[in-house]
């Protein structure tokens, strides 16, 4: 058994499992919102009570993977440790806190990572795909064809950061709609636009935001992952939910079936980027992979030890 841990700039993420049969089969997940991007500073990096949540969740999986028969971990963190100046500081104490060590990627490396994990998910793999994951600190953009990454970006559209600071819906839509302006102008710079306005290709969703609005359109009281992987969101349906959760307080979204305590707030700037880039590419539907950079990490993992062990 294996395990990896995401530490996101929202979301600390768990997972247990192994590959068997050629196929990741997960034995145990666990996660737990921290908001460690929350109130991230450009002098003073992460908040001392976002570190603390974090360090307390981290260590409460520590203490699992101890109970459990794993051979091997691995933990990462992305965008928000990425930005913050005291990165250092809270990587030592999550080694001392935990005995594990925090190992801060690069966002190409997450992007690949991503991409593996979401195609996992995927029955069947569509040829041509535009992987979409928003997270709390940044979206990764990784357009792939016939499973190799033909071009992946990581934007500053994270939605912890939007929320903070675009709080206003006007603003967060001028934000976005630059980022995904440029976006699709580097495509076509290297002759990618194509590929993605192709119907050949699907805009596939990753991550909470995404994974949220399938349990909501389920009106999914107990989260399952079998039920979220390779459901479809129609380009009306997330038309629809936007007119619905927009007039709605953060309190009475968070009473809704299948959106959780904690994202009440970031649900919206999350929906807005998914609406922009429906539009922009005219596709009609995103198909949604629960699966993502937790389980790219988790098979990177089974891969390396496997090789290892034939030395």
């Amino acid at each position: 058994m294996y395990a990896s841990i995401d530490v996101g700039s929202n979301t600390v993420r768990m997972m247990i499992g192994n590959r068997e049969r050629g196929r990741l089969v997960p034995h145990l997940y666990r996660r737990c919102i921290t908001r460690l991007g929350g109130g991230l500073s450009s002098t003073e990096g992460l908040s001392e009570e976002s570190m603390n949540r974090t360090l307390d969740a981290l260590e409460g999986f520590a203490l699992t993977i101890r109970e459990s028969p794993v051979r091997a971990v691995r933990m990462v963190g992305t965008e928000a440790l990425r930005r913050a100046i005291n990165r250092t500081d809270f990587v030592e104490r999550v080694a001392r806190r935990t005995d594990l060590t925090l190992e801060i990627i690069p966002g190409p490396v997450e992007a690949e990572l991503s991409a593996a994990g979401v195609l996992e998910a995927l029955e069947p793999r569509p040829d041509v795909c535009l992987i979409i994951d928003i997270g709390g600190g940044s979206t990764e953009l990784i357009l792939v064809k016939q499973g190799a990454v033909q071009f992946r970006e990581s934007y500053p559209l994270g939605v912890v950061r939007l929320c903070e600071e675009q709080p206003d819906a006007a603003g967060r839509t001028a934000a976005i709609g630059s980022v995904i302006g440029d976006f699709v102008q580097r495509l076509d710079c290297q002759g990618l636009k194509s590929l993605l306005m192709s119907g050949d290709c699907e805009l596939v969703g990753t991550a909470g935001t995404v994974t949220t609005l399938a349990a909501l359109d389920q009106q999914m009281v107990d989260y399952d992952w079998r039920r979220i992987n390779n459901y479809r969101l129609s380009a009306a349906t997330l038309h629809s939910q936007y007119r619905t959760l927009t007039p709605l307080s953060v309190a009475e979204r968070e009473g809704l079936s299948g959106l959780e305590e904690g994202r009440g707030d970031l649900i919206m700037p999350g929906l807005e980027i998914l609406l922009e880039l429906t539009t922009i590419s005219a596709h009609d539907a995103v198909r949604v992979s629960d699966f993502g950079l937790l389980e790219g990490v988790l098979l990177a993992l089974v891969s390396s030890d496997s090789v290892a062990g034939t030395d």
